[in-house]
């Protein structure tokens, strides 16, 4: 009997890697007393409704700062200014044949005009969006990540960082 000689080992297939890079951010508003944070739904792969903070792609020319505040107005209808930063939160995702490393910056602004409003999501990813009391807000968003932002957010306003 003879054997076969060994067969080499293949690697898994490796998808290209691409990083990206968002800027988004907890907008804050008051109604009696009360602060406020807008929060959008979308609607993930799997058709599942997923609550998150606002945030978006960096255009040409844009600082951090400035895509916030773009993107937070066109996902939310909501006006803001940043008053901090909140921190970064990095994740991997796979699409179109690529494993995407996205990285989002996040800003608290506070609310300066506009009206609850998906309108103006030129991708028209947004399905829904709504005002939760801050202090509340993490048993909506969906991710974990976000909702240390939201933490992050909740202990800026209170004076504890």
């Amino acid at each position: 009997m003879t054997s076969s000689p060994p067969r080499p080992t293949q690697l898994p297939h490796r998808l290209p890697e691409v990083e990206e890079i968002s800027a988004g951010g907890v907008i804050i508003g008051v109604d009696n007393g009360v602060a406020q944070i807008a929060v959008i739904a979308r609607r993930n792969r799997a058709g599942r409704v997923e609550w998150c903070l606002p945030k978006g792609h960096v255009e040409s020319n844009e600082t951090l700062e400035q895509t916030a505040v773009r993107e937070v107005a066109e996902e939310t209808g909501i006006v803001g200014r940043v008053l901090a930063s909140l921190g970064t939160i990095d994740y991997w995702f796979s699409a179109s044949g690529m494993r995407v490393h996205k990285i989002v910056h996040h800003y608290l602004l506070e609310a300066t005009g506009g009206a609850l409003s998906i309108e103006g999501d030129p991708d028209a990813e947004a399905i829904d969006v709504a005002w939760f009391p801050l202090g509340d807000v993490q048993q909506h968003l969906t991710f974990p990540n976000e909702q240390r932002i939201a933490q992050v957010a909740w202990e800026r306003l209170a004076g504890a960082t």
